[in-house]
C-alpha cells in the first residue's frame, strides 16, 4: 500500500506549509509539496503528501477526499508510482522528428517554390 497521496483541485493559494499542516492531522508527514509551473512559479493545482505510515495515508484519503480545503473541493487518491506503467517516452514528439515532423533535408533545400 502506498504512503503517498495525490491531492488534486488545490487552490492557487495553497502552499507546501498549509498542505502539510492540514494533512498532519492524520499522522506524521515526511513530505508535502504543491507542484508549481517551472516558468511562472504558479501552483498547478495539485500536489503530493507522503506519510511515514501507509495506514495514515489511507485514513487521510478516506477523510479528505471530496472535502473543502482552502476554499476548494479537493480530490485525494493514493498515488501510484509513475515509473511502473512502462515507458511511453515523453515530450511532444516521442522519437525522431519531434514536434514538426518531416525531415531536416526538406527545409531550405531549394526544391519547390521560389524561395
Amino acid at each position: 500500500m502506498s504512503s503517498k497521496l495525490f491531492i488534486g483541485g488545490l487552490s492557487w493559494n495553497t502552499t507546501d506549509e498549509t498542505l502539510r499542516y492540514k494533512f498532519e492531522e492524520f499522522g506524521q508527514v515526511t513530505d508535502a509539496v504543491v507542484i508549481r509551473d517551472r516558468d511562472t512559479g504558479r501552483s498547478r493545482g495539485f500536489g503530493f503528501v507522503t506519510y511515514t505510515n501507509p495506514e495514515n495515508a489511507q485514513q487521510a484519503s478516506n477523510a479528505m477526499n471530496d472535502q473543502e480545503f482552502d476554499g476548494r473541493r479537493i480530490r485525494v487518491d493514493l498515488a501510484t508510482d509513475r515509473r511502473s506503467g512502462g515507458g511511453n517516452g515523453g515530450g511532444y514528439g516521442g522519437g525522431a522528428g519531434g514536434y514538426g515532423g518531416g525531415s531536416a533535408g526538406d527545409y531550405g533545400s531549394g526544391s519547390g517554390g521560389q524561395w
